[in-house]
């Protein structure tokens, strides 16, 4: 899984981010019923990986501040991408 999330963020455009149903769907095909229950194991395995510095979990556009404390829509991005972001802010 977290294999994927890497493979996908970096076929990525700069700047641009990958939807956790995308890693569900790459990971078990395009059918709901199949990559629905995928959900909740991608969002453990993007906080793993944001805690380590590998991907950024996205909240309008911004990383959030705390991985493990975070609701709503959410997009995966690289992490060079969105610290670029930052520093024009």
């Amino acid at each position: 899984m977290a294999e994927t999330i890497l493979r996908l963020v970096a076929a990525r455009e700069a700047g641009k981010t990958v939807c956790p149903s995308e890693v569900a769907r790459d990971l078990a095909g395009p059918q709901p019923e199949a990559w629905s229950p995928l959900m909740q194991p991608v969002r453990r395995v993007a906080v793993r990986m944001t805690k380590a510095g590998e991907v950024a979990i996205l909240r309008k556009g911004k990383p959030v501040e705390d991985p493990d404390d975070f609701r709503g829509i959410y997009r995966l991005g690289a992490v060079s991408a969105t610290s670029d972001d930052a520093d024009a802010d």
